[in-house]
């Protein structure tokens, strides 16, 4: 058998069994409505849509946050069921249910209930939980304990009972913080493609002569979008087949004797569409109206009706029960609908005023709430929004809620305004620039050093307001900066919970980010996911200043490491877990730290969810950081009482290495290639290469860095051997992964080690050296170690600091140790459990 709705398909002997809802009363069993956060359109292989249960061929969405799939003009029917990974103000409950979502499992994917096969790549079938990710047949998942513990992960997920975020007018991109640049071409596909041309692969366009084929509008705004649905009846048909299909066509189950069809000529239609959307290229596809292959047009409508039956949901007033249903007639106003559901939920003694009717369209992209006029006829508002669109009938809700003042907060990070200034002066340039209103609008934190604020908004509109215009200004010709940041109750996280802050780099190296950005927020909560490239580090830590213990895990290369230690540093004294340990999942090119760390020479596909086992089960170690003073000069003599201050030196962290001279060249080269052409370099291979190519240039080049630099280390002089670099190193790999100090013993010195609190000094003769060094054959010359060291440079020379190069005038490097020690996270040596995932 196949059903006619869903393409749902079952042997005879099975449908007895058969326990998934179909598309189109899957709206109605969504315990709490919540919407779907749809990334742009890809193609996504071996996957089956959710609604119309056919294989994804063409471009289709995909949600950010819960595994759903979808087609291009599918997407209206979507169940708004996603996860929901926080509370919107008014809910308040703890436990967590399985969020269960079929299908798109690996055909390898077992019953936790049966133990037997329970996915395919064939066809839609199997359950996945996706908090705790277990599988199991539709029939087998029902006898699983409902509560969900949240499976192996549990101890690093933010449970959503801890995180609050009044979204109300924000999309579920702007929540989660995704990227919007991808966002708008899809955005468009969705409106001008979704329903019209993705239509017809349902129903071809009928050659046979017995079959006519009819465009269907289900209301009046998809006659304005020109949205229609194809269906093929035979020219013989009778009125309630062709109404039967047409509500078929729009995932209604409905009696069809409550439905009508209303012609709609096609003179109707091309002057509505001039007027409405003024698109030329849709018009054209509507041909001349006297050619036969032109479907006929015509608008579904709901007969008018003296009552019906509507269902009237208790919401977060704790009774027990999922609805209520109520006979309501055309007399019939909020007021007498509110009078009457009291006593069905036991609060007849409480007053009328108290109480709200909200309605409630669970719409896909967004779960909107209107709260209905008192004297509002009910009768009335339904029929207008069958008018509107019958789908979004079936999508619509009416919940009873208390008239309880809700108090509003939306949290806005705001970032690229100046450093170093007070919250008044922040106060006034946000009042120049954005016109906030001050008596909804106030500055709850300062970040003077990084030049960001949050701001404390009570009122939606204001917040959009503010959100949108921050994108479009600048302040000093620097752009500023918005992110919508949720608000962790730290009281509610549980005793043993650490959760993980992801920070991804979309960016570094094989640009693998975007998909292990996918696989985070799929697998924790998106909350705890944060896109470096959307505001840097600091939304992210101020999200979990008031959490007591976290833990960090950085997706990117050296650079994005070290950019997120120093975040780190500034921002520890404002941290409730000021030492929170750090792990890396390298993305970048050469990736020292990372192999130090034994997470490896560069991420390659693994399993993201084995990667965040690691992460669980690693070793802390301590680190040494260190702090370098570039051009820090002395002042001038006879100054000793403090007249003539030095100027304040440029300050750069250090957590690898630093180099002067030749080593810094070839990196100066590589990132100016970087710069011209960043297309080409998305992949280890291809930028290993150039920096081939950029060191076989400078082999003839002859130079003697020994007599342009002077080195006092630990207040001692060193003299230095003819070298042409200079290279400070923390961590015993250099160059992606070369031994520059060497093993072998040497009696001058000690040991090397990451958390010894000194440096190691090393010399490297030029290019042919640092080839020879790289390929293992030779180690780098040894000249000395130490805690303190200062470089005096008598000309410009090329200097990098963990990877980012640049010229450096003559004067004073100082280098000393940093601060208090990092924590980072070393792979565990032993072997990984095996563990469902």
């Amino acid at each position: 058998f196949i059903f006619a709705v869903c393409n749902f398909m079952s042997h005879e002997k099975c449908l007895k069994n058969v326990k998934i809802p179909c598309s189109c009363i899957a709206p109605s069993l969504v315990r709490v409505p919540v919407a779907h956060c749809f990334g742009p359109p890809g193609h996504y292989k071996r996957k089956f849509c959710t609604v119309c249960r056919k294989s994804l061929e063409s471009p289709a969405f995909r949600c950010e946050v819960c595994e759903l799939h979808v087609h291009t003009d599918c997407i209206l029917f979507a169940c708004s069921d996603c996860r929901q990974c926080h509370q919107d103000g008014h809910q308040d409950h703890d436990t967590y249910h399985h969020h269960w979502r079929e299908g798109n499992l690996s055909s390898s994917a077992r019953c936790e209930v049966c133990k037997k096969t329970c996915g395919s790549s064939e066809v839609l079938s199997g359950m996945r939980c996706e908090w705790c990710g277990i599988l199991a047949h539709a029939a087998c998942y029902i006898i699983v304990t409902p509560e969900c513990t949240f499976g192996r992960l549990r101890n690093m997920i933010l449970p959503p009972s801890c995180v609050q975020l009044f979204s109300r007018n924000f999309s579920k991109l702007h929540c989660f913080r995704i990227s919007e640049n991808l966002q708008t071409e899809s955005d468009e596909d969705d409106d001008v493609d979704g329903s019209t041309q993705g239509s017809t692969k349902d129903v071809q366009i009928s050659t046979d002569s017995s079959k006519q084929t009819l465009k269907i509008f289900d209301g009046n705004d998809a006659v304005k979008r020109n949205q229609f649905r194809l269906i093929s009846v035979p020219r013989i048909a009778k009125n309630e087949e062709v109404v039967e299909a047409a509500l078929r066509a729009y995932y209604i189950n409905d009696d069809q004797q409550e439905y009508e069809l209303q012609t709609f000529t096609q003179q109707a239609l091309l002057s509505d569409d001039v007027i409405n959307r003024n698109d030329a290229a849709e018009d054209s596809n509507l041909g001349s109206v006297f050619r036969e292959s032109v479907p006929e047009a015509w608008i579904i409508r709901a007969k008018p009706k003296d009552e019906e039956v509507i269902r009237i949901y208790p919401a977060w007033l704790k009774v027990g029960m999922a609805y209520v249903s109520l006979r309501v007639n055309k007399d019939s106003t909020t007021q007498t609908v509110i009078k009457e559901v009291l006593p069905l939920l036991g609060r007849q003694m409480e007053c009328l005023q108290n109480f709200k009717l909200v309605e409630v369209l669970m719409g896909s992209k967004q779960v909107q709430r209107m709260v209905l006029d008192n004297q509002e006829l009910i009768l009335n508002r339904l029929k207008d929004i069958r008018k509107t669109s019958i789908r979004q009938m079936n999508q619509t809700r009416f919940y009873i809620m208390e008239n309880s003042k809700s108090i509003v907060q939306v949290n806005l990070f705001v970032g690229g305004l100046p450093p170093q200034l007070s919250p008044e002066e922040y106060t006034n340039i946000l009042k120049d620039e954005l016109a906030i209103k001050t008596n909804v609008v106030s500055v709850s934190h300062v970040y003077q050093a990084q030049g960001a604020v949050v701001l404390k908004i009570s009122c939606f509109s204001e917040a959009e307001r503010i959100y949108m215009l921050v994108k479009d200004t600048t302040v000093n010709d620097k752009p500023l900066n918005a992110v919508v940041i949720p608000d962790v109750v730290a009281s509610k996280i549980p005793r043993n919970c650490c959760p993980l802050l992801v920070f991804v780099n979309p960016k570094s190296g094989g640009l693998k980010g975007r998909d292990l950005l996918y696989s985070f927020r799929k697998l924790l909560n998106p909350h705890q996911v944060f896109e470096l490239t959307n505001g840097g580090p600091l939304p992210g830590f101020h999200t979990f200043s008031k959490v007591p213990s976290f833990r960090v895990l950085v997706c990117g290369g050296d650079g994005t490491v070290g950019w997120v230690l120093g975040a780190l540093e500034e921002i520890r004294h404002k941290l409730v877990c000021s030492e929170p340990s750090v792990a890396i999942l390298p993305l970048g090119t050469g990736n020292d730290l990372g192999r130090v760390l034994r997470w490896g020479a560069g991420y390659s596909g693994e399993d993201p969810y084995s990667i965040l086992v690691s992460v669980d089960e690693a070793d802390d170690v301590l680190m040494d950081r260190w702090t370098i003073l570039l051009d820090a000069e002395e002042p001038a003599e006879g100054t000793e009482n403090g007249v003539a201050e030095p100027e304040p030196p440029k300050i750069v962290q250090m957590n690898n290495y630093c180099g002067l001279g030749i080593d810094a060249e070839l990196s100066l080269d590589f990132h100016h290639a970087r710069e011209e052409e960043p297309g080409k370099f998305n992949s280890r291979f291809h930028n290993k290469g150039v920096y081939v190519k950029v060191g076989l240039q400078k082999i003839s080049h002859t130079r003697n860095l020994h007599r342009d630099i002077k080195l006092q280390v630990d207040q001692h002089e060193v003299e230095l051997p003819s070298i042409e670099g200079l290279i400070f190193i923390n961590i015993p790999s250099w160059g992606s992964g070369a031994d520059l100090w060497g093993s072998e013993s040497d009696n001058r010195f000690e040991k090397p080690r990451i958390d010894d609190g000194l440096l190691e000094v090393v010399g490297v003769t030029g290019v042919v050296h640092m080839g020879q060094v790289q390929g293992g054959f030779r180690s780098g010359i040894r000249i000395a170690q130490g805690s303190y060291f200062r470089v005096t440079l008598l000309k410009p020379i090329p200097v990098q600091v963990d990877g980012e190069p640049w010229i450096q005038a003559p004067g004073q490097i100082i280098i000393s140790a940093a601060g208090p020690k990092v924590h980072m996270l070393k792979k565990s040596k032993q072997k990984q459990k095996k563990t469902g995932s």
